[in-house]
């Protein structure tokens, strides 16, 4: 007979083992389903490993700049095999941790491939990874919710098709055989640019193409801007509204034809090439179509609580579709089983949802940039602060980046907050608390920010936006 559960969960990503985890707390009999790596490409190929690689250029960076300091520091250099060590050594870690909170919470984790071949019942074929022990090895199971967390892959075009020696996705980024002294990054978002900021700064001459008129596209127009005068100043070369349209392997390096989207093509000519153009949903030879589960856009389609169109099957993170964030299903898979429990949660308010860069200088946003504001017909008031006018950011030598505010200019409610400069990934989540408790203007005016911390940017922003502003 088949095993049964209360709640299956195929993928042990971020959105995977956090749904298991709130799953066993409420009490159900809970088991989720991993082909490869327990914390899923997040933790082991992702959103971990590579800010391991990024904190290393960090600390390269400062030390290349210790005189700054009124310090001293000779002969700086990097061993890029132990640099790759590190972050390998940091993933691992996040995997071993995710086996002992599903030992934990007494979570069955299945190994191999699943395919739903019913509502509530599934079947799990033996994966090509071998399986770590205390798991559950290949079978027929049963369960009266099932929930899909497959995650996404990289985004292939054509002609740029990657062959992990040549031609990079992030898989290979992150394990370079060797440190190219020439790269070119092909897409802006939030990937390309990580890398092109993390190879750059490890002494690679990098070049980014976006077909795009703006790199780091879902961000602020302004904010993007900022961004990529300090990445040219670095060094980096930028080449917006221009694509790749042809790659020629040559031994050990490729030649790229590039169209500068303005009737002129060039050629150059790299060590390598990481395409950064995108995932998409791992929505394969899973049983969705044949069970008639409803598509968008090549994603699952799901309601505010993740349900699917088919009873009993439902879908988070970026399987479910766009922001293709961790956090994004994290959240998702608390909405999901809790539900499913009856305890009425918020449906998912994409608007309120986070989006970082751990680029140099960072980049961190939520809500509504000015654009998408002005827009809606909305009107607004934005205010602006400089990390220049701030007292912790002149003493720790980072002192270039913005913070920006966009409120409601009637009610005062507070529509959207972009911040480029030193530590924002930490400081955004400040403005998202704010935007939860629907907080206005009066409400962050009056709220007292310790000094001296970069934080202050913040409320010195708020008062910006309403002719307010103390330090500048």
């Amino acid at each position: 007979m088949a095993e049964s559960f209360d709640i299956i969960i195929i993928g042990s990503g971020p959105g995977g083992y956090v749904t298991a985890i709130r799953a066993a707390q409420l009490g159900f009999k809970t088991a989720v389903v991993e082909r490869d790596y327990l914390g899923g490409i997040c933790s082991n190929w992702g959103c971990i490993p590579t800010k391991a690689l990024l904190r290393s250029a960090e600390i390269y960076h400062y030390m290349q700049h210790a005189k700054d300091y009124g310090l001293s520091a000779d002969n700086i250099q990097f061993d890029p095999a132990a640099v790759v060590k590190r972050s390998r050594g940091v993933a691992g870690r996040m995997n071993a941790g995710v086996a002992y909170l599903m030992k934990k919470n007494k979570i069955s984790v299945i190994w191999g491939e699943a395919a739903i071949d019913a509502p509530g019942k599934i079947t799990v074929k033996a994966s090509k990874t071998p399986a770590p022990k205390d798991t559950i090895g290949p079978g027929a199971y049963e369960a009266k919710h099932i929930i899909v967390a497959t995650g996404a892959r990289p985004r292939v075009l054509p002609g740029l098709e990657p062959d992990k020696k040549l031609v990079w996705t992030y898989f290979e980024a992150m394990n370079p055989d060797k440190m190219p002294k020439s790269l070119l990054v092909v897409g802006s978002g939030a990937i390309g640019i990580e890398f092109a900021s993390f190879y750059r700064t490890m002494g690679a001459e990098v070049t980014v193409v976006e077909v795009l008129p703006q790199i780091l596209p879902v961000e602020d127009t302004e904010i993007a801007a900022f961004a990529r005068k300090q990445f040219e100043k670095q060094g980096i070369k930028i080449m917006p509204g221009a694509k790749v349209t042809k790659l020629d392997k040559r031994g050990d390096s490729v030649t790229a034809t590039i169209d500068d989207g303005k009737g002129k093509t060039s050629e150059m000519t790299v060590d390598r090439v990481i395409s950064a153009v995108g995932v998409v949903g791992n929505v394969e030879n899973i049983g969705l179509e044949k069970l008639g589960v409803k598509m968008e856009r090549g994603t699952i389609a799901i309601d505010g609580f993740c349900k699917t169109n088919v009873p009993g099957i439902y879908a988070i993170g970026d399987v479910a579709g766009p922001p293709m964030l961790a956090h994004k299903a994290e959240h998702e898979g608390v909405i999901c089983v809790e539900s499913i429990k009856g305890l009425h949660p918020h449906p998912m308010d994409k608007r309120m949802i986070p989006g970082c860069t751990y680029c140099a200088p960072q980049v961190a946003s939520v809500g509504l940039t000015e654009q998408a504001a002005k827009d809606k017909k909305l009107n607004i008031r934005v205010g602006r602060f400089p990390f220049i006018g701030n007292g912790k950011a002149v003493a720790l030598g980072e002192d270039q980046g913005m913070v920006k505010t966009i409120f409601d200019k009637k009610t005062g409610q507070l529509l959207g907050a972009h911040l480029v400069g030193p530590e924002v990934t930490e400081l955004i989540q400040g403005f998202v608390v704010a935007m939860n408790l629907e907080t206005t203007e009066e409400e962050l005016m009056h709220t007292i920010f310790p000094h001296p911390t970069l934080s202050e940017t913040m409320k010195e922003s708020v008062l910006d936006a309403y002719g307010r502003v103390l330090n500048m």
